[in-house]
């Protein structure tokens, strides 16, 4: 196997990829667009990337979706932390320090009710 990356049903792509990377940073890449609607696209966060893709009107978004991260620093794990929270995201693991040697926390996004899973390795 070459990858692996979530592939997730959303209402609107461009609003969607463009949320994600103004709280996660990365680089939006994107692979179908029709008439002026963006149908999929992919976000590129270091080495890996998570897919995102329109409903087509046939297909419900995709729900209780998890997707783990790995952050490289304190800072860039609380940044993502604090904004997904800010904006009306619900904690579900508030960060903090764990047996387990990691910076880590939960928050389900207000925008599509992704469930992220933090962690920054210590």
């Amino acid at each position: 196997m070459k990858s692996a990356s979530p592939f997730i049903l959303v209402k609107d792509v461009r609003e969607s990829v463009e949320y994600y990377q103004s709280i996660f940073g990365g680089d939006i890449k994107i692979l179908n667009e029709h008439a002026g609607k963006l149908l999929h696209a992919e976000l590129h966060l270091g080495g890996s990337l998570i897919h995102f893709a329109d409903t087509y009107g046939k297909q419900n978004e995709t729900k209780d979706a998890n997707v783990i991260m790995q952050f490289g620093s304190e800072e860039e794990i609380t940044n993502a932390y604090e904004k997904l929270a800010a904006d009306g995201g619900a904690i579900k693991v508030k960060l903090a320090d764990t047996f387990f040697g990691a910076l880590h926390g939960q928050v389900t996004d207000c925008k599509n009710g992704i469930n992220w899973v933090m962690n920054f390795q210590r």
